[in-house]
């Protein structure tokens, strides 16, 4: 999820600055525009404001697509804006990346314990399911 791709300069020096509208980035990352003027009103991305428009650059889609990583991933909004915002504070890009690796560390060892909780709410299912119809078994009447 780090930000290295977070504050590239909008256009290449023979590449004009590609522009794009609330609209067309909320198709692209499969979201609605509600959900986009949220992460607006958090911080995460910043559009340029044109009136009543938003104009979408370069820069708001890379944080988007962090922010969206970060929340397929399982992060929450406010360990986001902290990694994601951290690669223009101090100490930049090395601090993000270190925090980084330890939040990942954090993340793992939490859904690998959330792994042995529903493999081991599993097995119990088993058990049960096999003493309900065992027990079942022998509430049935013989066949003649």
């Amino acid at each position: 999820m780090t930000s290295r791709t977070t504050a590239p300069t909008d256009a290449l020096p023979d590449e004009p600055a590609r522009e794009w509208t609330i609209a067309e980035v909320a198709q692209e990352f499969g979201v609605t525009h509600r959900t986009v003027r949220h992460y607006e009103e958090l911080g995460l991305i910043s559009p340029e404001r044109r009136g009543t428009r938003r104009v979408y650059h370069r820069r708001d889609r890379t944080r988007l697509a962090l922010v969206l990583r970060g929340r397929r991933l399982g992060f929450p909004l406010e360990e986001i804006s902290r990694i994601v915002n951290m690669y223009d504070e101090p100490p930049g890009e090395q601090g993000q990346l270190a925090y980084l690796l330890g939040q990942i560390t954090d993340r793992r060892r939490d859904l690998e314990q959330r792994r042995r909780d529903i493999e081991d709410s599993l097995q119990e299912l088993d058990e049960l399911e096999r003493r309900c119809r065992r027990d079942l078994s022998a509430l049935e009447p013989a066949s003649p």
